[in-house]
């Protein structure tokens, strides 16, 4: 049958990981493909012993329908936590969601209509492209620098441009692991603050800093912004559990579509998260977390600087579960990936992280699911792909 699909659906490709990660099922390979938490972070016994709890003690009431903003004392949790990086946030300015990528569609579905205009990264989170696309919006795309988004180019197009939203993943980014400057966070308020452009900004790393000083959310300096959590990198990925913190007016919207969708996430979740956060020293699970992925982040850096090229380049993120590379000029790595595959290791190709104009030389890699000794092992593997791939060019 000849099937009427929507017109979007053909503008919209699959996620590029979620393909590549089917490659890289075989054990043999070391992949740094995936944005996969290290499942040794995981706290298995204490959400086993919360599931427990509550099904012990209100198990009916927890597994009936609930209200579409999400479980009241786990709001306050999240509000409540916000206060210590100089954010007032009430409860009400938060809605719990399926993961953070549910933030991104129901954002998409509340202010984009056909063609409008999104600033994003460059490069940016793959899967607000996917996501944002399904609205068929006008992208444009704003280098990053060191520090930031490169805030001149920024203010330029604003000024030039009709432009609805600016996606941003301020702290450890994905894919590079850059994070914005004290003086770039307000550089970028100061500009969003003359123009009608909206701030989106994805936070889904923010606790997982292991090096240098923690900085607040931009949206401590513009209220009006929108901002997104997740429970997936301190908790479990597989809950699904995030949230999205925005103003009364944003918020009857979001609602209004987050009930078109899926009427509320997940209640029983909801109850089992609170409950293990309730009971359980959450911050030191958090510096756990950060000790481990500090000591990956290490290794990785170490490893790239010992077994690869002295001409690739590559980020040094202080926080996160991304690095970014940038291998010499005229190589590119959907070249290498095959060559990387035959060595057994594989990595995301940089092109899938932009709307335009891909730099093809460029590539991600994860450092948070794979032990030492695999990093070690991995970056060697890498190494001799890129040789491989050197000697062909000759």
């Amino acid at each position: 049958m000849n099937y009427p699909f929507a017109r979007r659906m053909h503008k919209i490709p699959r996620s590029f990981v979620r393909e590549i990660l089917k490659v890289t099922e075989e054990p043999e390979i070391i992949s740094f493909a995936g944005g996969l938490p290290n499942p040794l972070s995981f706290p298995v016994e204490a959400v086993k012993k919360a599931t427990s709890k509550i099904l012990d003690e209100e198990g009916e009431q927890v597994l009936q329908y609930s209200t579409t903003e999400g479980y009241a004392p786990l709001r306050d949790f999240i509000a409540r936590r916000y206060s210590h990086q100089g954010l007032n946030v009430d409860v009400d300015d938060i809605m719990i969601t399926n993961g953070s990528q549910q933030c991104l569609d129901l954002v998409g579905k509340i202010f984009l209509d056909q063609n409008d205009g999104v600033v994003m990264e460059r490069p940016t989170y793959l899967a607000a492209i996917q996501a944002f696309g399904l609205s068929e919006p006008k992208f444009h795309s704003v280098p990053l620098l060191e520090d930031g988004v490169d805030t001149p180019t920024l203010e330029k197009l604003l000024r030039t441009e009709d432009v609805k939203l600016f996606y941003a993943v301020t702290s450890f980014q994905n894919p590079t692991g850059i994070t914005y400057s004290k003086k770039k966070r307000k550089e970028v308020a100061d500009i969003l603050t003359d123009h009608d452009t909206i701030l989106v900004e994805d936070n889904p790393y923010g606790d997982i800093r292991f090096m240098g000083e923690d900085i607040p959310p931009i949206k401590a300096q513009l209220p009006d912004s929108v901002l997104f959590g997740t429970f997936s990198k301190i908790v479990s990925p597989g809950m699904r559990m995030g949230w999205i913190v925005a103003p009364p007016e944003v918020m009857d919207k979001l609602v209004t579509a987050k009930q078109a969708s899926d009427l509320h996430s997940n209640y029983f979740t909801q109850r089992v998260v609170y409950q293990y956060l309730k009971d359980n020293d959450v911050d030191g699970h958090i510096q756990n977390i950060r000790k481990l992925y500090k000591s990956q982040r290490d290794q990785m850096v170490k490893s790239i600087k010992e077994f690869l090229p002295s001409e690739v380049n590559h980020t040094e993120p202080e926080g996160g579960m991304f690095l970014w590379i940038t291998l010499p000029e005229g190589m590119s790595s959907l070249e290498l990936f095959d060559l990387a595959i035959e060595e057994k290791v594989a990595f995301v190709p940089g092109e899938a992280f932009y709307t335009e104009n891909p730099e093809v030389n460029t590539m991600r890699l994860n450092f948070s699911n794979c032990c030492e000794d695999e990093i070690v092992e991995g970056m060697q593997r890498l190494g001799r792909a890129i040789k491989k791939l050197v000697d062909a060019k000759k």
